[in-house]
């Protein structure tokens, strides 16, 4: 009878003439996968870690309605039209008069940034994306949002009315 030799090495050669074993082949593998995520991590981890609030955008004022134009009491939403980096941008936002108190508002739901609306008949605002409502004032009445609507710098100057936004 003939014996067969059962080798433990892969026959396979390195380009310098050593023979790669298996156990060796996969220690070398999971080390360099475990490098190329840790590299990844880590430059995922410092892209987003850069404190963006670092770069201190200017104030800007933009004018959105005439003083005669403002609600005398309830919401009125005013369009602001600006420029970022050559390309015309427009938002929205809520000039309020609680009757006692005068104010702009920001449409962006503090829960996932979502744009609120104004609903007439129920006095309140509301998030169309997962149900969040707020009060004329911008609290928070119900749902997930975590802070009432954030208020934007108002000023009225020579009866024209402007809203404030970093931009």
């Amino acid at each position: 009878m003939s014996q067969i030799s059962i080798s433990h090495r892969s026959p396979y050669k390195l380009s310098r003439g050593h023979k790669m074993v298996r156990r060796t082949f996969l220690k070398k593998t999971i080390k360099l996968f475990f490098f190329v995520v840790s590299s990844i991590s880590i430059s995922v981890f410092f892209l987003f870690s850069y404190p963006w609030k670092i770069r201190k955008k200017e104030l800007t004022f933009f004018y959105v309605t005439d003083e005669d134009m403002l609600p005398v009491k309830g919401v009125r939403q005013v369009s602001i039209e600006y420029s970022r980096y050559s390309r015309p941008m427009r938002t929205k936002a809520y000039i309020v008069n609680t009757g006692s108190e005068l104010f702009a508002l920001s449409p962006v739901c503090s829960h996932l940034g979502c744009l609120v609306n104004w609903n007439w008949p129920r006095k309140r605002f509301l998030c169309p994306c997962h149900g969040g409502q707020y009060d004329i004032t911008g609290n928070v009445i119900k749902g997930p949002p975590p802070a009432p609507l954030s208020r934007l710098p108002m000023k009225i100057d020579k009866e024209k009315v402007y809203i404030g936004l970093r931009v």
